[in-house]
């Protein structure tokens, strides 16, 4: 396990040191701002050569095994981050090595540093059970920016600690296997996070709990699970405060499809249903230790969707927290069940002026924005156009999705309750209704105009982008730049 630390102090010589960044960047590179960090082991001659030698994607080694210069591919579109951090985690573990004290230096822009700084986190997750696993090492991450020579504040270096920490705590979640991260282990890595921040109260509301106090979502998909459902909330209210946002997260800690049962090929890798949970707890972590100043929660809709004997079947009809009923016909359609819930509980009980609910939600995200891009949905036109801005900046991407209750929500169209769960027409617009449903349990009427800013970000495809194996943690930069 690696420890990581940012430091705005030049980097001193460790057995290994990367130096990685943009082509362009790396050729404005003056000697002098890397030397400290490879002292001696290169001359100023070999370095200027070899950045001369190097093409986009490349690696040179100056010393083999223990200091290498990587380019990052300076390749993009409009709709790619401009920051070449997506590119960052395998640009470190590939080149990096496993072992010993190490470097990483990083070459960017000024205002693309906290973009690269924490995509190097994503390199070095804290899970792992492998009998060989290399021993513990220190790894110090420093910056040098050609744009701009001054040293970065401890304000920037603090920010970009917090949020390397969050993505580290998310990836641990996501990582681990169900037999290691059930309900009962979700509710005490949140009790954790509150613990270790002043004046964050936590709320957990589980079991027969939910039941009576009309979480008919969070406790349908739940019930059958040996460790009881939760909403787990963590509220931080500073005294300053005139706007109150609320993140919900969905945190189904292994989805078995439920009566609707996923394939021996489509179950695995379903650990990582909690993918919105645990980055909204990381990047809640993250912003208050930062210093938000307005109120916060990080709302987390938390179950194993399990069959038993008590499981919910299709057929049954559930009531949500916001009064609608709700005719399951599809038990594989849970995460928006959860959180319909979750959203309910941030308008009724916490009176948010900003909803965002995040989940790895449907296969049909992949199908409409891709691996890299998360979809979002909003009613708000600018922070549409927000979510993507920042996820420019941040380098966790997002795409707009259509918009258009009056065309899509009669896919849920029930002849017994409200609405069913699980559209009756899986081509038309199924990433947009799926956010829709979750939608439908803040608002009772589209048309009308509402005071709730609602952003819905479901990024089912990103949140397993590493060769299927390990999980970079989505949208805790997103969160901090938003």
């Amino acid at each position: 396990m690696a420890t990581l630390t940012y430091s705005n102090v030049a980097a001193q010589a460790h057995p290994t040191t990367l130096i990685i960044g943009e082509l362009a960047n790396l050729k404005k590179v003056n000697f002098e701002a890397v030397s400290s960090a490879i002292a001696g082991a290169v001359t100023e001659k070999a370095f200027n050569e070899a950045v001369e030698l190097l093409g986009d994607s490349d690696c040179i080694w100056l010393v083999p095994k223990h200091v290498s210069i990587v380019t990052l591919s300076s390749r993009r579109s409009r709709n790619t981050t401009p920051t070449a951090a997506h590119h960052m985690m395998e640009g470190v573990g590939k080149f990096l090595g496993k072992n010993g004290q190490a470097n990483v230096v990083v070459v960017c822009q000024r205002q693309y540093v906290f973009a690269c700084g924490v995509a190097v986190a994503r390199a070095f997750p804290l899970y792992s059970r492998k009998s060989n696993e290399p021993s513990a090492r220190s790894v110090t991450v420093t910056f040098v920016t050609p744009d701009d020579s001054s040293p970065l504040s401890d304000q920037d270096i603090q920010t970009l600690s917090s949020t390397a920490n969050a993505i580290r705590l998310a990836a641990d979640i996501v990582d681990r296997p169900r037999n290691e991260m059930t309900c009962d282990d979700m509710v005490a890595k949140a009790n954790e996070v509150a613990e270790s921040l002043p004046g964050v109260k936590l709320t957990v509301i589980r079991g027969e709990d939910l039941a009576k106090g009309g979480f008919g979502g969070i406790y349908g998909v739940g019930k059958a699970a040996t460790t009881p459902p939760a909403l787990i909330v963590l509220s931080h209210q500073p005294a300053e405060a005139t706007k109150t946002v609320a993140w919900c997260g969905k945190g189904i800690m292994y989805d078995t499809g439920g009566f609707s049962i996923k394939t021996k090929t489509g179950m695995p890798g379903m650990k990582r249903d909690c993918g919105g949970a645990a980055g909204i707890l990381g990047a809640f972590k993250a912003a208050v230790e930062v210093g938000f100043t307005q109120n916060l929660h990080a709302v987390l809709c938390v179950a194993e969707n399990s069959v038993g004997p008590v499981a919910t079947v299709p057929d049954d009809i559930h009531i949500l927290y916001s009064g609608k009923s709700v005719e399951i016909n599809n038990t594989d359609a849970e995460g928006r069940l959860v959180l319909g819930d979750g959203v309910a509980y941030a308008k009724k009980d916490l009176k948010a002026d900003i909803i965002l609910d995040m989940a790895t939600l449907t296969g049909a995200q992949g199908i409409t924005t891709g691996t890299s891009h998360g979809a979002v949905l909003s009613n708000s036109e600018s922070w549409e156009r927000c979510a993507v801005s920042a996820g420019l900046i941040s380098a966790d991407m997002v795409y707009p999705i259509i918009y258009a209750p009056e065309l899509h929500f009669q896919e849920f169209k029930s002849s017994m309750a409200d609405m069913k769960n699980s559209v009756k027409d899986r081509s038309n617009a199924q990433c947009s209704c799926a956010g829709l449903f979750i939608g439908a349990h803040l608002f009772d009427d589209y048309a009308k105009p509402s005071n709730i800013a609602w952003i819905h970000v479901d990024m089912a495809y990103p949140v397993h982008v590493v060769s299927n194996v390990l999980s970079p943690p989505y949208t805790i930069s997103l969160f901090s730049e938003l």
